[in-house]
């Protein structure tokens, strides 16, 4: 059973965005994760974060995880293999910038970037570790490797569980010296991805129809069980948000209990987070790679520099539900005018002043 903060640790937990630290690498590439240490919302809301730079010819071993997690493709091309739990057949599946993969427990995947690209593959990984070995923390088993699972077994148990002879099994689990990340040799053939093993599994949140489209404003993809139907083994929601120079995304909240876990893909802007008793408890500017948690029922609201801001989130929720604040869909538009002055202690004339603004805008409020 997850351990809940209580309301004064919430609160006085310091929110503000935060980068990766290298956790492993190589001349192939290298890991990047963020830790509760630094970023304390990952233990309370027993959320993961990490990140995968892979170089020409990068190659991340076959490994499986603690966690079920949402990919997405933060930059490049390359390949996902992917071994579903009781599956026959490994999926190969070409991917690109923009991809939205869910990756449910027991996916075992390893991850190429083609010898000749010209370009990095970056993959951010988010997910729940509620069920993990170390709450906000991803923890990954590699099967091969100098810290493959297999080096931990007897060279009897490794001969017997691959029918090899006692020569033959120290040798194959002792060849390989990297460890995580490698980089495979000059002409070494990789499998070719196949188109065909996207259907179902992945999304690509740049070319997918938009869910709101505000021009001048911005616009969102919302990645769940009806565009994806693996998020719900994931549990796990999720949303790709692009909004304009000097726009505002309206102040809103989750209205299902879930946290909102936002990593800033590009450009960058100021954000506010208003907690319990109406204080403010973060008033930041956020930057492309930084990462930052909104805790539950939290409201947060974000304007955008002169170039525009992009995030992607997951909410931990397969289908989330949020409520806004401001906007023609917001909450303050449905109550009673005779609520409304009471509430804000105003004058009817005020009231229908409030009322009457917002009337044509949803979620994003392009500048004047």
């Amino acid at each position: 059973m997850v351990q809940r903060s209580s309301n004064a640790e919430v609160m006085s937990m310091d929110l503000s965005p935060k980068k990766p630290a290298k956790a492993y690498g190589s001349d192939g590439g290298a890991y990047y994760d963020w830790s509760p240490a630094d970023l304390p919302m990952l233990g309370a809301a027993s959320i993961g974060a990490a990140k995968l730079h892979l170089a020409a010819g990068g190659l991340a071993l076959p490994s499986y995880s603690d966690s079920a997690k949402v990919s997405y493709v933060l930059q490049g091309a390359g390949a996902c293999g992917l071994v579903l739990p009781e599956a026959a057949k490994e999926k190969v599946i070409p991917v690109k910038e923009g991809d939205a993969l869910a990756l449910p427990f027991g996916a075992v995947t390893w991850w190429h970037n083609a010898e000749g690209s010209s370009a990095e593959l970056v993959v951010l990984f988010l997910g729940d570790t509620s069920k993990g070995h170390t709450p906000g923390r991803f923890t990954n088993f590699q099967l091969t490797g100098a810290s493959g699972i297999f080096t931990g077994f007897s060279t009897e148990f490794v001969a017997r569980a691959w029918d090899l002879d006692q020569d033959a099994a120290a040798k194959i689990v002792s060849t390989q010296p990297g460890s995580g990340v490698v980089k495979i040799a000059a002409g070494h053939k990789m499998p070719e991805p196949r188109a065909e093993d996207r259907e179902g599994v992945v999304l690509n949140c740049l070319e997918a129809p938009l869910d709101v489209d505000i021009p001048g404003g911005g616009c969102v993809v919302v990645l769940n069980t009806a565009n994806l139907p693996l998020v719900k083994e994931v549990g796990l929601g999720a949303d790709l948000v692009r909004i304009g120079g000097r726009s505002m995304c309206s102040p809103g909240f989750s209205c299902d209990s879930a946290y909102q876990v936002t990593y800033i893909v590009r450009g960058g802007g100021r954000v506010q987070v208003v907690g319990i008793d109406g204080t403010r408890v973060l008033e930041t500017r956020a930057e492309a790679g930084c990462l930052f948690i909104v805790p539950r029922f939290f409201v947060v609201s974000k304007i955008a520099d002169d170039t525009g801001m992009e995030w992607f989130s997951i909410i931990t929720t397969p289908n989330p539900i949020f409520s806004h604040l401001a906007g023609k869909t917001s909450v303050w538009k449905a109550i009673s005018p005779a609520v409304l002055e009471t509430a804000f202690n105003t004058t009817p004339e005020m009231e229908k002043l409030f009322r009457s603004k917002r009337l044509d805008s949803e979620i994003f409020f392009a500048p004047n």
